[in-house]
C-alpha cells in the first residue's frame, strides 16, 4: 500500500471524524448541570455533547466545528414528559369530565371499543409530532397494545411501557406478560406497566416483577390516583368497588388498606422468589393523589428506617392538568419532597388533557405551588425525569457524554431564565434528538 494512499485514507478518517462535529452557540445555555453559561455554546460530535462553555472558548478549542449561531436563544436540555398514552391522542376533547373516576373509566372503555388498530397507530403518531413540536426529546408512553409497537418508527427518544389489564382474566397473567414482552423486545428502551391495583392481579404484578429483575426493565403503575381507588381499597365500597365487582374481580383485598400500603406490602409477596437477587425492579409510581397520613412512611428514601422498617424509595409522577381535569385531592407535593422522593411532570393523555406540552404542565403546577422555585419545577422535567428513567448520566444534563437532545427558546435578558421557560407557550422553532437537527412541523 502506498505512502499516498495510506495518508488519503487517514485524512478520509478525519474528515468523517469533524464532518459530524458542531459547535452550538446561544445567548445562555442552560445546563442544569451548574449555572446557566451566558454567551454559550456546546460542542457536539455525532450524537454526543463532548463540552459546554462560553462561546469564545469552546470555538478556539474545536475550530473545525460547523457553527451554528442560534441568536438571541436560550438552549436547553431537551424536555422528558415520564408519564403519556399517546395510544389516546386522538381523544382529545371527546371524553368530558364525569361526575366519577368510575363513570370516566365506563367512559374512555367505551370510546376505546370504537377504534381499530390502524386508529392507535396513527394516533401514537400524531401524539410523538406533537410532543416534539412542545419540545419533548424523550417519553416514557404507556401502550395498551404492545403487538402495535413494532409498527412504529418513533421519533424522539422513547421508553416503550407495555400497559397491562387482566382484571377479567387473572389466571392468564403469565401469558399476558410473556405476549407483551415478545413485542416490546423489538425497542431499544422498554418496560412494563401493569395498570393499576384494581385492574391487574397480582399474578400479573408478580410476572412483571420477575421479568422486570431478568431484564433489568423499569416498571410503572397508576397508584392511589382517585378517591374512588382509595375508597375502593381503604374502605370497600363506592362507585369504582362497584364497577371492578361487576366486571367480575375478586374483591377480597378490599376494604383493608391504602392503595400504597397494599402496594408496599404486596411486593414483598411479589418478589419472594426471588429473595437471593440482589436488585429488585424499580417502579415509577404514578398519581399518589390520594394518600393517608400513615402512607408517608412507605415513601422514606431506603437509608430511613420508620417504625414500618426500611421504607422504599419509588420515583414519583404528577400530572398537573390531567390532576385539575378530574378535580383529585391537592397533590402532597411538599410532604413528598420532605420525603426524598424523586418527582417528576407528565401529561397524562388527551383523553384528560389538551394537549402535550411540557411547558403548559409546569405552569399548571407553578400556578398550584407557587412557592415552588422555577429552576425546582425546570428540573422535573428534566434531570429528575432522567433519573427516573435511569438516563441520569445521558439525559436531562447538557454536560460532556450527555446525548445531544437539545432545544431552543427566546430569551429575554432582563427577564429570569427560568421564569421565561414555563412562561414559554409556542411550539419550540428549533431542536435536536439524538445529534441530528429536527425539522420544524
Amino acid at each position: 500500500m502506498s505512502v499516498a494512499l495510506i495518508a488519503r485514507m487517514v485524512a478520509t478518517v478525519i474528515d468523517r471524524r469533524y464532518s459530524s462535529q458542531m459547535i452550538i452557540r446561544a445567548r445562555i445555555v442552560v445546563t442544569m448541570d451548574g449555572p446557566p453559561v451566558e454567551n454559550g455554546a456546546v460542542a457536539i460530535s455525532d450524537n454526543r455533547v463532548v463540552d459546554v462553555g462560553k462561546f469564545p472558548e469552546i470555538s478556539a478549542r474545536y475550530i473545525t466545528g460547523k457553527i451554528v449561531d442560534l441568536g438571541e436563544q436560550a438552549l436547553l436540555p431537551g424536555l422528558i414528559n415520564a408519564h403519556c398514552h399517546l395510544d389516546y391522542t386522538c381523544l382529545r376533547g371527546k371524553i368530558r369530565p364525569q361526575k366519577c373516576f368510575a363513570d370516566w373509566v365506563r367512559a374512555i372503555n367505551s370510546a376505546k371499543a370504537k377504534l381499530s388498530p390502524e386508529d392507535y397507530v396513527a394516533s401514537i403518531r400524531a401524539g410523538f409530532a406533537e410532543a416534539a413540536r412542545f419540545g419533548t426529546t424523550a417519553i416514557a408512553n404507556l401502550c395498551a397494545f404492545p403487538e402495535l409497537v413494532a409498527l412504529i418508527d418513533e421519533s424522539i427518544r422513547t421508553w416503550w411501557f407495555g400497559e397491562l389489564i387482566d382484571v377479567r382474566n387473572p389466571d392468564c397473567a403469565n401469558e399476558i406478560v410473556d405476549l407483551a414482552v415478545d413485542s416490546l423486545k423489538s425497542k431499544r428502551n422498554w418496560g412494563l406497566a401493569p395498570h393499576a391495583l384494581f385492574t391487574a392481579s397480582p399474578n400479573l404484578f408478580r410476572r412483571c416483577e420477575e421479568v422486570g429483575q431478568r431484564e433489568h426493565i423499569l416498571l410503572t403503575t397508576h397508584l392511589a390516583e382517585s378517591r374512588e381507588e382509595f375508597s375502593m381499597f381503604h374502605k370497600g365500597c363506592g362507585p369504582l368497588y362497584e364497577l371492578m365487582k361487576d366486571f367480575g374481580r375478586d374483591m377480597n383485598d378490599c376494604g383493608h388498606q391504602t392503595p400504597l400500603a397494599l402496594f408496599h406490602g404486596a411486593r414483598n409477596s411479589w418478589t419472594r422468589p426471588l429473595a437471593s437477587a440482589r436488585v429488585r425492579p424499580h417502579w415509577i409510581l404514578v398519581h399518589l393523589n390520594e394518600l393517608s397520613e400513615g402512607d408517608f412512611e412507605w415513601l422514606a428514601t431506603p437509608t430511613q428506617v420508620t417504625s414500618r422498617g426500611a421504607a422504599t424509595e419509588f420515583v414519583i409522577v404528577h400530572c398537573p392538568r390531567s390532576h385539575t381535569y378530574f378535580g383529585h385531592s391537592p397533590f402532597s407535593f411538599e410532604k413528598l419532597r420532605e420525603r426524598g422522593s424523586n418527582i417528576c411532570l407528565g401529561t397524562d393523555s388527551l383523553a384528560s388533557n389538551n394537549d402535550l406540552s411540557l411547558f403548559a404542565e409546569m405552569r399548571e403546577f407553578q400556578r398550584n405551588f407557587p412557592a415552588v422555585s422555577p429552576e425546582e419545577i425546570f428540573s422535573m422535567v428534566t434531570k429528575n425525569a432522567a433519573a427516573a428513567l435511569a438516563g441520569q448520566s445521558f439525559l436531562g444534563q447538557i454536560k460532556s457524554g450527555a446525548f445531544a437532545d437539545l432545544i431552543a427558546v427566546p430569551y429575554e435578558t432582563e427577564c429570569n431564565i427560568f421564569e421565561q421557560i414555563i412562561a414559554f407557550s409556542q411550539a419550540v422553532s428549533w431542536s435536536m434528538i439524538d445529534g441530528v437537527l429536527q425539522k420544524p412541523a
